[in-house]
């Protein structure tokens, strides 16, 4: 089993919706930036990333994987911000990016993470 696979196996179904959903928010962005570098993530559903949005994956995968709450509440609703300043930031802007073009596209369920 690859290093990929071992970490998302300790995550319930919730933890993976939202990590699929960052995902796929993530592969939009980097595509409609066009980064350069782009490739499929391993394991994914056809998303492509540059070298940078796949480091910010990984670093969002562990910091769910390490959240102390329970049950996990949306970040935006967090008491714990659990982010670097940065990362947040970056990921705030991700969100807003892709959400509004997801939902132009006919993703009408993706609205309830884009407004809780």
């Amino acid at each position: 089993m690859n290093d990929a696979a071992d970490k998302t196996a300790a995550l319930n179904p919730k933890e993976l919706s939202d990590l699929r959903v960052l995902t796929l928010f993530t592969a939009v962005y980097c595509a409609g930036h066009r980064h350069p570098g782009r490739e499929p993530l391993e394991g994914g559903r056809g998303e492509a990333v540059c070298p940078e949005c796949r480091d910010l994956l990984a670093y969002a995968l562990e910091r769910r994987r390490r959240c102390p709450l329970d049950p996990k509440p949306t970040c935006k609703h967090c008491p714990v911000h659990c982010y670097r300043p940065g990362s947040r930031e970056r990921v705030k802007e991700i969100m807003r990016y892709s959400g509004k073009r997801l939902i132009l596209r006919g993703r009408i369920d993706l609205l309830w993470h884009y407004f809780f």
